[in-house]
C-alpha cells in the first residue's frame, strides 16, 4: 500500500471521543466513535443537577448544586475512560458563564474529576447546535431556524446547505422562567396567561428584530418563517415534545427524528401539561419523571416563538452541540 493509500486509512480510522456537557439544568455524557463528519454514538447519559437553581436573584452557584454537578462529572468522566476514549472534553454553558463564582464550580469540577473545564459562550453554545443539527444530511441541504431552549438561554441560529448564516444567544431558559413565574401544584390559568404575556413582550422585544433580520438572509421565496424556512427544535426540550407527541417509552433516534409537531399540536401539548398536577404530568408517557416540573417552561416557549414568527411545524433533531463538540480536534 502506498503512503497516500496508508494517510487515507488512517484519516478514515474513527477515533473515540468523550465530550461532558455541564447546563444549567443537568450533565450530559456522549462518548462517540468520530470518523471525519460522521459521528457514531456510543453512549449517551443525562443527570439532572439543576445547577442553575436559584442562581438568578444572586447570581451566584450554590454549593450543593456544584457538588452535584461536580460528581455527575466525575461518574461521567470515569465513564468515558472505561468506554476507552482517547480524549474527554468538559464545557459548560449559561449559569457557569453567567454565574460571579463560576471558578468555584471549575474548581470542584477539576478537582473531582480531573479535567479541565472549558465555559463556553452563547454565540459558541450556538454555532456548535447549528453544526451538530447539519450532521445529519437531509437537514444540511435545507434552510433551517435551529432553536435550543435551554436552562438559562435559549440559542437561534439561521443557515441552509451547512453554512451558518448568523445567530444569537437570549436570557432566555427553562431554570430561570421556572423561578421567574412559580407555579401552584396544579397550575393556574392566570399563571400560564402571565407567562405567557411575559413571554410575548419579551419575544416581541428582545428577539424579533434579531430574528425577522436572520430570516431575511434567505432567498425571497424562503424568506417568511411559513415558507421555505424549516424550525428545528434541538436539547432537552424540544426531545421530550417529540418523545411525548410520538409516546416513546425508550429512546429511539429514528422516530424521535421523524416526528413533526403542528403549531396546533405543541398548543394542545402546552394546554395538557399546565392544566394537570405534578404527579400527573410524571405519568406522562415520554416526559421524564424529574423534567416533569420545568416541561411547563420548556414548552411555552417553544409555543410562543412558533406563534411569533409564523413556523406550522417543527422538527427534532438529537444532535445538538455535543455532536460537533465531540467532532473538534484534540491538542
Amino acid at each position: 500500500m502506498d503512503s497516500m493509500l496508508l494517510a487515507t486509512a488512517a484519516l478514515s480510522q474513527p477515533i473515540r471521543r468523550a465530550v461532558i456537557d455541564v447546563g444549567t439544568n443537568s450533565v450530559k455524557l456522549l462518548v462517540a466513535d468520530v470518523a471525519g463528519g460522521e459521528v457514531q454514538p456510543v453512549c449517551e447519559q443525562s443527570h439532572q443537577t439543576r445547577l442553575g437553581q436559584g442562581f438568578y436573584q444572586t447570581h451566584r452557584l450554590r454549593p450543593e448544586a456544584m457538588d452535584a454537578t461536580a460528581r455527575a462529572v466525575a461518574g461521567y468522566a470515569a465513564r468515558a475512560r472505561e468506554l476507552q476514549a482517547a480524549s474527554v472534553l468538559v464545557f459548560a454553558t449559561s449559569a457557569a458563564r453567567d454565574a460571579t463564582n463560576r471558578h468555584e464550580l471549575t474548581t470542584a469540577i477539576e478537582k473531582a474529576a480531573g479535567v479541565k473545564v472549558e465555559v463556553i459562550s452563547g454565540e459558541q453554545e450556538a454555532d456548535w447546535g447549528f453544526q451538530g443539527v447539519t450532521t445529519n444530511p437531509e437537514l444540511a441541504k435545507l434552510p433551517l431556524l435551529v432553536l435550543d431552549a435551554g436552562g438559562g438561554s435559549t440559542q437561534c441560529v439561521f443557515g441552509r446547505d451547512g453554512r451558518r448564516m448568523g445567530g444569537h444567544s437570549f436570557p432566555l431558559g427553562t431554570v430561570r422562567l421556572m423561578e421567574t413565574f412559580p407555579c401552584g401544584d396544579p397550575p393556574k390559568p392566570a399563571e400560564l396567561a402571565a407567562c405567557r404575556q411575559w413571554l410575548k413582550e419579551f419575544v416581541q422585544r428582545e428577539m424579533r428584530p434579531k430574528l425577522m433580520e436572520g430570516l431575511n438572509l434567505f432567498a425571497p421565496a424562503a424568506a417568511q418563517a411559513q415558507g421555505g424556512v424549516q424550525l428545528v427544535g434541538v436539547g432537552g426540550t424540544a426531545s421530550i415534545l417529540g418523545c411525548m407527541e410520538a409516546e416513546l417509552v425508550v429512546f429511539d433516534r429514528a422516530r424521535l427524528e421523524a416526528a413533526r409537531l403542528s403549531v396546533e399540536r405543541v398548543a394542545w401539548h402546552t394546554e395538557r401539561l399546565w392544566g394537570v398536577p405534578l404527579e400527573e404530568r410524571k405519568k406522562i408517557v415520554g416526559l421524564p419523571k424529574n423534567r416533569a416540573d420545568v416541561i411547563l417552561m420548556g414548552v411555552v416557549i417553544y409555543h410562543a416563538l412558533m406563534e411569533e414568527f409564523r413556523f406550522r411545524e417543527l422538527r427534532i433533531s438529537t444532535r445538538g452541540l455535543r455532536f460537533a463538540a465531540v467532532m473538534r480536534e484534540r491538542p
